[in-house]
């Protein structure tokens, strides 16, 4: 197995920083490509990379892993077989990028949301990136002995989530603020979703930490 995604090249030259943003449960990179035109980072490449598994419940749907029995979001899942899997997949592209664009990890900012934000949190804390971003997310469970510096994160969440609860948030927060990471946190009044507020928040995140 092997992760397809799609690359959009920066408006101007070679790219001198990458984004990189992972779907949701159920969705697929066509479903996060919105985004790059909705940010103004004219040298940056976005790379949207999909779920390897299908999504059981909509065509063209994929997934990082199942559900369908943690939806509740409190049991930790850190060593299911699927998430196992997608853990492997998604580090081993991560490190390829390099060779493939140039742009080390240092310059490259992972984000992703709901599932896509707690596979970031799940990988990114592994890799030496230059920041992570969580966008409706959550974490998998316990957080492994870290190897690697944290890098800065953002983590915004809808206060009227009805899919992954505030809490979630909230404890990855506080769990990863005892860590000793740099945590840029907001709560916004929304649901699950993107909102205008949220990708003005990704812009200046992106700016800052890639200045």
């Amino acid at each position: 197995m092997s992760l397809s995604a799609i690359a959009i090249p920066p408006k101007s030259g070679s790219p001198q920083s990458l984004i990189v943003v992972l779907h949701g449960w159920g969705a697929n990179a066509q479903d996060v490509a919105f985004l790059c035109s909705l940010l103004e980072l004219s040298d940056c490449q976005f790379m949207l990379p999909d779920a390897p598994f299908p999504h059981p419940y909509g065509i063209g749907g994929k997934m990082w892993y199942d559900l369908s029995d943690n939806l509740n979001f409190q049991t930790d899942i850190t060593t299911q077989p699927d998430l196992l899997t997608s853990r492997q997949l998604l580090t081993d592209w991560l490190k390829s990028l390099e060779s493939e664009t140039g742009v080390p990890l240092s310059r490259t900012i992972l984000g992703g949301f709901s599932q896509g934000g707690a596979m970031t949190l799940d990988v990114g804390l592994t890799l030496p990136l230059a920041g992570l971003m969580v966008l409706s997310g959550y974490l998998h469970g316990a957080i492994a002995p870290l190897e690697t510096a944290i890098p800065p994160l953002l983590i915004v969440h809808g206060k009227q989530d009805q899919v992954v609860p505030l809490r979630a948030a909230q404890m990855a927060h506080d769990r990863l603020t005892t860590l000793g990471a740099t945590i840029q946190y907001q709560e916004f009044n929304m649901g699950h979703e993107i909102s205008p507020q949220v990708l003005n928040e990704m812009q200046q995140f992106i700016r800052h930490t890639l200045k």
